[in-house]
């Protein structure tokens, strides 16, 4: 996984602020974009901050982990995001994006945990899946069932045909589509997860790494699996409608619409809380947001937001985001995070 190293920056606020073209003084209003997933969040610290302060509430659009850094670094100015929210970590190649459009300097805030989960309607069975069944599942290519070191197109329409102990129902899974954190953190945690149970795959990732993500990572494309776009609220519906249907989301919409649907569970494991924060549930992830250093002290209010997000009455163990899903992070890491956000602290460089 790429990690993101942070450091203090030398170089000083004014300098960033020097950086935002004179159109920038124009726009009074916090601009945020980004995940899907984070973006519940967002909203409901947003319309907090809107009726608690004399600033206008941010403006926020559910662009997808990926379509909002890729907004996010296009540059600097107020045609430009001040904010970005992410399902998963920035790639060292969208860090690479932002420094050569002049996005320098970027304060990293992880803010918290999600479950994925694959739920299905309340009128259906709860289902217990593996991780190994759930790649069998979804996956473009699979070990031939016939025998022989070989991938073969998925041949699998029945939950049956993959393990009699599942439903005898056609294959229909709902998800997200490739620019959602959370389509990458679901290839990554649960399909590449399930990848790696078959010896022949998993020696792949030493011999031919790329080709290995090809195999986890690449899902079928023959009817099974559809992808619903960035709103959740419409895998939902469907679920709710068919039974026969099952999800791919994060927690908190499990939590928001715990009335219409159930998760299942994964290698026996329920997406709990607790489960979660502890990394016990196999399909766990951390949620971030990215700060544009450039546009603080610019666009009036980005402080503020960042230091009512970062409050523990709001993302604290009793933080007001707990109540629509957010998993928070241990106390310690979130001190820490918290004190580096109101230093501005900046992304200076990346490992891998």
């Amino acid at each position: 996984m790429i990690k993101l190293k942070t450091a203090l920056t030398t170089v000083a606020l004014a300098g960033s602020i020097a950086a935002v073209s004179a159109p920038a003084m124009a726009r009074d209003t916090i601009n945020i974009v980004g995940s899907s997933t984070v973006y519940p969040f967002a909203t409901v610290v947003a319309e907090r901050f809107g009726r608690n302060t004399d600033f206008p509430t941010p403006k926020l659009e559910s662009t997808g982990s990926g379509g909002g850094l890729k907004l996010f670094c296009e540059g600097v100015g107020t045609q430009h995001p001040d904010i970005t929210n992410a399902s998963r970590r920035m790639k060292s190649s969208e860090f690479e994006l932002c420094q050569s459009n002049g996005v320098k300097e970027i304060t990293e805030v992880r803010i918290g945990a999600d479950g994925i989960v694959i739920a299905n309607s309340k009128d259906a069975v709860k289902a217990d899946f593996s991780l190994e069944q759930i790649f069998l599942a979804l996956a473009k290519e699979v070990p031939d069932p016939n025998g022989g070191d070989k991938l073969v197109s998925n041949p699998y329409e029945k939950w049956s045909d993959i393990d009699a102990s599942l439903p005898n129902k056609a294959i229909s899974v709902m998800g997200p589509p490739p620019t959602s954190g959370t389509r990458d953190a679901f290839v990554e945690l649960a399909m590449e997860g399930g990848c790696k149970q078959f010896d022949m795959i998993a020696q792949m990732e030493d011999e031919n790494e790329d080709k290995f993500k090809s195999v986890c990572h690449s899902m079928r494309e023959d009817g099974p699996f559809v992808e619903a776009g960035e709103n959740d609220n419409l895998i939902v519906q469907r679920l709710a409608q068919d039974s026969g249907t099952y999800g791919i989301f994060g927690y908190s919409f499990l939590m928001e619409n715990s009335g219409q649907i159930q998760a299942a569970t994964i290698n026996g494991v329920e997406p709990t809380p607790e489960n979660i924060s502890v990394e016990d549930y196999p399909v766990a992830r951390s949620l971030w947001f990215y700060i544009k250093k450039a546009h603080v002290g610019v666009v009036p209010g980005i402080q503020e937001y960042v230091a009512e997000f970062t409050s523990e009455s709001t993302w604290g163990d009793n933080g007001y985001l707990v109540d629509v899903g957010l998993i928070p992070s241990p106390r310690n890491e979130r001190m820490a995070i918290a004190k580096r956000v109101k230093d501005l602290q900046s992304m200076t460089g990346k490992e891998l």
